[in-house]
């Protein structure tokens, strides 16, 4: 199978290079083409264009900022789905509202291109190990043709059901994440001005009833003073809106999911889109002029260090 990916930010290039080390024939393409060097020594192809990256592929996966940036890769004037060939795929990796996938996907079946959502979750660190949790949506029989990249690609690989259903688990999940990260940016806040060591502080919530995998996580980088998951502020809101959104067409009032979502917005107003989403916290560490650090933390995560503390 061969396989084009569009999008060579932090997440999609991990992708790419799982692909490579398993063995997939692969072109890659991004607007800047420096952040291909390392996967074009590896062994992929370049493409100059999302068009050119298409032609001849079976599947072209997407892993893209933002609904707009996809929608203008597929279906855009240069667009790549009209270059994917009958009977091929187009698999959109990133997170996307899930009316704009349907609404893309069925351009695509008027062309014979079938479609399945597969949003990861877990962390760029598993990314990179190739250890990242897949969630797939779409048809069975398409799903089960590209099951063997979808495992090449992450560790487990879960198929939640029709076009649609890994956009909503994926928003809940980082819903969810965003939720567990303001929670544990006040716990050690706690523990700090209640004069205890963060690190045991750390090692203690994590033994815990109260522990979580973000705590595990994200609250190493938080403690080292990096903040760098490898996710900005402008995601996390754009993920928290979508999750706002959800809760208003679904009928459910997600009131503590509103008061986080207000938090993401103030400090991405505060540090900047580009800014680690970890960052929220620093909100909490400005206001009472107390930083959260300790000895012993890693400025970035790889797959062990979940729980090497």
């Amino acid at each position: 199978m061969k396989y084009a990916l569009i999008g060579l930010g932090n997440l999609g290039r991990h992708l790419a290079a799982s692909l490579l080390r398993e063995g997939f024939g692969i072109v890659v393409s991004d607007l800047n083409r420096s952040a291909a060097t390392a996967l074009l020594e590896a062994g992929a192809v370049w493409a100059n264009t999302p068009r050119e990256a298409a032609q001849g592929c079976d599947g072209l996966i997407t892993c893209l900022p933002s609904p707009g940036a996809s929608a203008a890769v597929m279906i855009g004037p240069e667009g790549a789905l009209d270059a994917i060939p009958a009977g091929g795929t187009w698999i959109e990796m990133s997170t996307n509202d899930l009316h704009e996938i349907k609404r893309i996907a069925a351009i695509g079946a008027e062309r014979g291109v079938a479609t399945l959502e597969a949003p990861v979750t877990g962390g760029v660190h598993r990314a990179a190990a190739g250890e990242i949790t897949v969630l797939v949506g779409g048809e069975d029989d398409v799903y089960r043709r590209h099951l063997p990249a979808f495992r090449a690609m992450g560790g487990e690989v879960i198929h939640m059901g029709p076009l649609g259903s890994a956009s909503i688990i994926k928003v809940i999940t980082n819903m969810l994440a965003f939720i567990h990260l303001v929670a544990a940016g006040e716990a050690l806040m706690l523990a700090k001005c209640g004069g205890l060591d963060l690190k045991k502080s750390f090692e203690a919530i994590r033994a815990s009833s109260g522990n979580s995998f973000v705590h595990e996580t994200e609250s190493q980088v938080i403690l080292n003073g990096s903040y760098n998951i490898g996710f900005t502020m402008d995601l996390a809101c754009k993920d928290a809106g979508f999750a706002m959104a959800m809760g208003r067409e679904f009928g459910v009032p997600l009131k503590l999911a509103g008061l986080v979502e207000q938090l993401f917005v103030e400090a991405r107003r505060r540090y900047g889109g580009d800014a680690w989403s970890p960052m929220v916290v620093r909100l909490l560490e400005d206001a009472l002029g107390e930083e959260l650090r300790a000895e012993g933390f890693p400025p970035e995560l790889t797959a062990g260090d979940e729980r090497s503390r």
